[in-house]
């Protein structure tokens, strides 16, 4: 939880709460426009020291970053529980996942944006082409506070390894998560400032698109990304979008259905069903349908949300989005799906214990709208073909993971499927993999996360062609020989108007 308070004679205070407790974990000032342009000011002085060190110099620095975080590691988890109350594991494998990314983003930019030589024509052989990737400049990245260390690191590692200078704007309920990030790599270069944090409520993460940064990335949910894409259309500022709401799963007649049932449970309630790469619904032919609903089950009711170090899951981090989950519940029930695990008494703020609904219409909120929450939906289906065709309707094109042991017609199947990522026999272990690149189709396709796509995101492209010799046949000008037009169609007649 956070709230903004005016203080007598002083600047609004942001406040962040242990959701567990409602015990208060820091205050932060609630940065304004003024401060904000100071920053970007400040980003600005550091971009070109950063930008003239090279890939290896950068490596460099990211790498002791890196180590550094590595190190103190367990004071970046501790705050992570206190302000998102998940259980010490899932924030320690949350660091761990966003220094990989760090590690990947910083040994593999050189690779990917490093200048190369291109090929040419016969028509071109005179001249030697090249391209190459330069920094943007400064980056502003919004995170989110499902995932306030692994989902922005996405940004701020792949930004920082192609030369950017980052200005990171934390959620407000995790603020203190992207103070100690920042602190970090000011302990490391205390007279660079490549990355730094503005603190504040929605005002300053507007504020921040306004600022003429030279992109911003965001993560967060459906109506942040309009309003954020709309504030940076005024000052033409482009925006790559990680947007909430998870994804689904199909279960094929042939799957492994303990495995299926296993990463289905666990990427619908992990997090508190708070990850934008769970399962949201799981379309299972029908013959196997009952089985896996039963296994589906057992699983389910063996979680407990809670505190202690014994629960499954945490606490709802943000307060309003359990009236989502009770609204989308609500309305799942009533369209006539039906609670085989929980239902709307599991609801108890802030925790929600697991709910499984069965036989929902996909016209249901549960389904249309933005997946939150330890819920998962299990429809029947009379195969593949109808599974392909109710993801595809629906339009939250994320990720898709396949259950069967036809693994390699399934890769022609996934071409089917209007997403940004599938996967074969698992859920969500795909976030895991800092070189696959993660973005989405339709209004879930604004952009790429992780991988070469995600380095190149924070980059412009810059071409280069050089003239080596004067070309044998030279067209590129008023005063060209006819000769050199005849045998240029000659060979044109050569090469493409022949067969084979």
């Amino acid at each position: 939880m956070a709230e903004t308070a005016q203080r007598s004679g002083r600047s609004n205070v942001l406040t962040s709460y242990d959701p567990r407790t409602g015990e208060v974990v820091g205050n932060y000032a609630v940065m304004g426009p003024g401060e904000l342009n100071r920053t970007v000011r400040a980003a600005r002085s550091a971009e070109k020291w950063w930008a003239e060190l090279g890939f290896s110099g950068r490596k460099r620095w990211l790498l002791d970053w890196k180590r550094s975080i590595a190190r103190r590691a367990g004071e970046l988890v501790e705050i992570l529980c206190e302000e998102t109350g998940k259980p010490q594991a899932d924030a320690a494998i949350e660091v761990m996942l966003a220094v990989e990314n760090l590690d990947w983003a910083a040994r593999n930019a050189a690779r990917v944006l490093d200048r190369h030589r291109l090929g040419s024509t016969w028509l071109t052989r005179n001249q030697r082409a090249s391209v190459g990737y330069l920094p943007l400049g400064v980056v502003g990245v919004l995170g989110p506070w499902n995932n306030p260390v692994f989902t922005p690191m996405g940004s701020i590692a792949y930004a920082m390894a192609a030369g950017n200078t980052v200005v990171f704007k934390p959620n407000e309920l995790t603020t203190g998560v992207g103070v100690w990030l920042a602190e970090s790599w000011n302990r490391l270069a205390p007279n660079q400032p490549v990355l730094q944090v503005v603190t504040g409520d929605h005002g300053t993460g507007a504020a921040l698109c306004r600022t003429k940064v030279d992109k911003i990335a965001y993560a967060g949910s459906d109506a942040g990304a309009r309003e954020v894409i709309s504030l940076c259309a005024q000052t033409m500022t482009p925006v790559v979008v990680e947007r909430n709401g998870k994804g689904a799963m199909i279960v094929h007649v042939d799957a492994k259905l303990d495995d299926a049932a296993e990463a289905a449970v666990f990427g619908a309630m992990a997090n508190a069903g708070q990850n934008a790469t769970g399962i949201q619904r799981a379309y299972v032919a029908g013959s196997v349908y009952e089985r896996f609903l039963e296994l589906v089950t057992d699983q389910a009711r063996r979680l407990r949300p809670g505190a202690d170090k014994r629960a499954s899951y945490g606490p709802m981090i943000l307060e309003s989005q359990v009236d989502v989950v009770r609204k989308q519940v609500r309305d799942a029930l009533a369209r006539g799906g039906r609670a085989v695990v929980g239902g709307m008494e599991s609801i108890r703020e802030p925790y929600i214990e697991p709910i499984v609904l069965a036989d929902v219409p996909e016209e249901s909120v549960a389904i249309t709208g933005e997946g939150i929450g330890p819920v998962l939906i299990v429809n029947k289906v009379a195969n593949v073909d109808e599974a392909v065709q109710r993801i595809n309707a629906v339009g939250n094109g994320v990720a898709v993971s396949v259950f069967t042991r036809d693994v390699q017609g399934v890769e022609a199947f996934a071409e089917q499927l209007r997403v940004g990522v599938v996967t074969i026999n698992s859920s969500t272990a795909y976030a895991g993999i800092p070189a696959l690149p993660i973005g989405g189709v339709g209004e879930y396709g604004q952009g790429h996360h992780h991988g070469d796509q995600g380095l190149r995101e924070f980059s412009r492209t810059l071409a280069i062609a050089r003239k080596r010799y004067r070309a044998p046949v030279n067209l590129s000008t008023f005063d060209r020989h006819p000769r050199d037009l005849r045998v240029a169609k000659a060979i044109f007649r050569m090469r493409h108007g022949r067969m084979g």
